[in-house]
């Protein structure tokens, strides 16, 4: 692991005044946007849509990086560069998306878990050879009626830890995202209270970990009342509860 490296190419990524792009759409969110405007959607049309963002002019002043999925960074541009080195070419950072999604924590209703930690190793290595230069992984902790568990912050806590390890064993950035759901009916306290729970036990399970946090980054989300709750936060108290 080259710290320096690693440190490098988290300030790139988080250089003033501009923003990573996410197109790791996986193939059912990018389907409905498709079929919505009446794109059939497919691995062809996809690669179009994705060409035509990577090669916009101008791109570069306003986009540092962008997360890719799987299928994407496999993909070759009209002129036959693989898309990863179309991004480069604009002076973009390429990234990758490595999670493989949700599935139902065991013995925890309504609550889940993020896989994609098997084969991840070997994974990584290829994506490095292919361009990749930071990863992208999403833990979703849902507040409700007794949830979230301590079983679940802290299992996705763990999987971050370790999704970060291999990242960073790889030479790659990870980003870690531990996202805060805005489903239910709780107050902006009780979302601060879950946030700042599920955020203290991700930097405990990265720390334990060994992670070099200085070259790590943190995808953070607005603590907020949930969208069904009756009484609405103001602006300013969403600013200064996620501040």
């Amino acid at each position: 692991m080259n710290v320096q490296q690693l440190e490098n190419t988290a300030k790139e990524l988080v250089a003033e005044g501009k923003g990573l792009l996410a197109a790791d759409e996986s193939f059912g969110t990018i389907g409905k946007r498709f079929e919505a405007v009446g794109i059939e959607p497919n691995e062809e049309t996809r690669r179009q849509y994705r060409e035509m963002l990577f090669t916009t002019e101008g791109i570069n002043e306003y986009l540092s990086g962008v997360i890719l999925f799987d299928e994407t960074i496999r993909q070759e541009a009209s002129d036959g560069r693989l898309l990863p080195r179309v991004l480069e070419d604009q002076g973009i950072i390429p990234g990758i998306k490595v999670d493989k999604s949700t599935v139902d924590l065991p013995l925890a209703p309504d609550e889940k878990y993020t896989q994609g930690l098997d084969g991840l190793r070997d994974r990584l290595t290829e994506y490095v050879e292919m361009g990749a230069r930071f990863t992208k992984w999403r833990a979703v902790i849902t507040i409700g009626d007794g949830i979230p568990t301590v079983n679940c912050v802290e299992s996705n806590a763990r999987a971050l830890a370790l999704y970060a390890a291999f990242s960073q064993e790889a030479g790659l950035v990870p980003i870690v995202e531990p996202e805060v759901l805005i489903d239910g009916d709780h107050s902006i306290d009780r979302s601060f209270e879950v946030n700042e729970w599920t955020l203290r036990s991700t930097y405990k399970a990265m720390y334990e970990q060994g992670i070099h946090l200085e070259g790590t980054l943190l995808k953070p989300n607005f603590i907020i009342n949930g969208k069904e709750a009756s009484e609405k936060a103001s602006v300013e108290d969403v600013a200064r509860y996620t501040i």
